[in-house]
């Protein structure tokens, strides 16, 4: 049996009691990106832990799909929001009408990014650049600031930011990208150490992983990369990331915040990342 502690130097949980492990009934989940990929992973994983969800993404019609079929899968309410999260009015109005809707959010993930081609980094043009720290950087840190003070307002919640490999090890060809995620990673630390104790703010650092942008890949590559620089010898399946997200989503996580968690088979070099 584990001894109780009585140490004065331990303070409060903010709200959460340890030992409830992954269950999420009766909490909200705001997920961006969330029609397809990683994010719709997440969205399901959590719902079939018992939380309702809200997916947003550019295209409402997708999201709006998403949502009935994860409601129907799993009997929580979904509902499907468009935003583009690169653009701030648009924002605000995502976060208005999901508490108009639920009333609260106890977890939000800042999973949209995108990671355009170009030909050089000389012909990489401003607004590309705009483009891609918009949606991959500014977004999230404008629905992290809104959402992040209603939840420490409430008493608890759950931020968690998705990052990338290559935020650390970026490829020659994700420059624009790979700084974006590497400010995400900043982010994580400064907005845990903002909204604590309250609320927990942890990042989840995907490689390789096999959703619709993995179409466009070199196949023979991917395949070398995989067998000489991914220790697990195979890129990801996005139902892969539903762990560390329900981990860090739920009160397992509950002396985890500012964390950085690795979901990349081990990578041992920059072979391009989620």
């Amino acid at each position: 049996m584990r001894p109780p502690v009585s140490n004065d130097i331990v303070g409060s949980a903010g709200g959460t009691e340890a030992g409830q492990g992954f269950d999420l009934t009766g909490r909200v989940a705001l997920i961006t990106g969330g029609s397809r990929g990683l994010g719709y992973e997440m969205a399901l994983t959590f719902a079939e832990h018992g939380a309702d969800v809200a997916l947003a993404s550019r295209k409402a019609d997708a999201c709006s799909a998403a949502a009935d079929e994860i409601s129907g899968l799993t009997g929580r309410v979904a509902i499907g929001v468009g935003c583009h999260v690169g653009r701030w009015n648009e924002i605000e109005s995502l976060v208005d009408t999901v508490y108009a809707r639920f009333g609260r959010v106890d977890v939000l993930v800042n999973n949209a990014g995108m990671s355009p081609l170009y030909p050089s980094l000389g012909e990489v043009t401003e607004e590309l650049w705009d483009k891609v720290h918009s949606v991959n950087l500014k977004g999230p840190f404008r629905l992290s600031a809104l959402v992040g003070e209603r939840m420490k307002q409430a008493g608890g919640g759950s931020i968690i930011n998705v990052s990338s490999t290559s935020s650390v090890s970026p490829s020659p060809m994700e420059v624009p990208y790979a700084a974006a995620k590497a400010a995400i990673n900043s982010l994580t630390v400064g907005l845990a150490r903002t909204f604590g104790p309250e609320v927990r703010v942890n990042c989840i650092m995907p490689g390789m992983f096999a959703t619709d942008i993995s179409k466009s890949w070199d196949r023979d590559q991917v395949a070398r990369i995989a067998q000489t620089e991914i220790p697990l010898r195979r890129v990801g399946e996005p139902s892969e990331i539903a762990g560390a997200a329900l981990y860090l989503a739920s009160d397992a996580s509950s002396y985890t915040t500012g964390s950085i968690l690795k979901v990349d088979g081990g990578v041992t070099k920059a072979v391009g990342g989620g």
